[in-house]
């Protein structure tokens, strides 16, 4: 009587189960969706990984875009691709393998920005950074999903979110040509991680419920910059902390 076929079903069954009240669309189809979602983020975070460790252990590499004027020049120019090329792949976003290899470029160069940002500063604040990062992103995605099977919308915070973003560009500005020193770096810190961490928990239900199947590539552009945002931010307090 101890025996018990586990057949596809039982393996499975969740999937078959809605993910919020009223869903009308198959359960299976969107959790396709999520799975291929979440695949191409963690391609992302691992070619993230993989390049800004390349950067921080190879010492001749931050030198050179740190200390030479055509280094300065691929250093800007590293700073700027995400921007060029969020131009065609809103463009091409639905063709393979255009937008795959748009979205290669788009990784690569961010993962080459954070790595020279993560080469001026300790492991350690590197570790914590890293840590906190996962366990706010594993947390707040776990956290979204539930909410959503019982029937919350985060669909709301899109005007408050869209207006905090504003104020964040605003403060990094006027940090920029005014700095006022650690507290606020500590601050701005503190104050974007709040921001990202609301961003994770908006676009995870906007993952959940309303992007449609084609746009897999926005939605992994989106939580890919959600969960980086978060991780920079976690890296500003407490590199300022450890100062």
């Amino acid at each position: 009587m101890w025996q018990r076929t586990f057949g596809k079903n039982d393996v499975e069954s969740g999937a078959t189960q809605p993910l919020y009240p009223m869903m009308l669309e198959s359960p299976e189809l969107r959790w396709n969706f999520i799975r291929k979602i979440y695949s191409i983020v963690a391609f992302q975070l691992l070619l993230t990984v993989i390049i800004g460790a390349i950067v921080v252990s190879v010492k001749p590499i931050s030198t050179f875009f740190t200390t030479t004027g055509a280094g300065l020049f691929f250093y800007i120019l590293l700073i700027i691709t995400p921007f060029i090329v969020l131009c065609p792949l809103s463009y091409y976003y639905q063709k393979h393998p255009v937008n795959f290899i748009l979205l290669g470029v788009f990784t690569v160069a961010i993962a080459g920005a954070i790595g020279l940002t993560c080469a001026y500063t300790s492991g350690k604040v590197i570790l914590e950074a890293v840590i906190l990062t996962a366990v706010v992103v594993v947390s707040l995605t776990l956290y979204t999903f539930w909410a959503a099977k019982r029937g919350y919308d985060f669909n709301f915070l899109g005007p408050f979110l869209f207006g905090a973003i504003i104020v964040l560009m605003v403060f990094s500005f006027i940090q920029i040509f005014f700095p006022l020193g650690r507290i606020s770096e500590m601050i701005y810190g503190c104050l974007a991680s709040v921001i990202f961490c609301g961003y994770i928990v908006y676009d995870t239900d906007n993952l959940i419920k309303r992007y449609t199947y084609d746009d897999y590539i926005w939605a992994s552009v989106s939580l890919y910059l959600d969960i980086i945002n978060l991780f920079l931010s976690l890296l500003t307090v407490f590199r300022a902390a450890d100062n």
